[in-house]
């Protein structure tokens, strides 16, 4: 019985090692994913998810800024002028 090798699709090997760093290592969508659920699950503002994830994975918080995708960032910016950490800014300009 012979197979042919042409017609059996054989999995991208770049696909597959990016899977496998994704598990290991952490990267800006992976992290992004673990903080949405972690919201979801506990119903914690976004800030206080990113300081508890750090927390129980032992990742210092000046290394998130590199994680942190823009959508996420996007959400942080809304959850701190919501609590007052940031000011509301308005883009409008009058038109002169």
């Amino acid at each position: 019985m012979l197979i042919n090798l042409f017609d059996t699709e054989m999995a991208n090997p770049a696909d597959q090692v990016n899977e496998e760093l994704n598990k290991k290592f952490l990267s800006k969508d992976k992290f992004a994913e673990e903080i949405e659920s972690l919201v979801l699950r506990t119903k914690m503002n976004y800030i206080d998810a990113i300081v508890e994830y750090c927390e129980q994975n032992s990742i210092e918080i000046e290394s998130v800024s590199k994680l942190v995708s823009k959508p996420l960032k996007e959400k942080l910016k809304c959850n701190a002028t919501e609590l007052n950490f940031m000011r509301k800014t308005t883009r409008a300009k009058l038109p002169l």
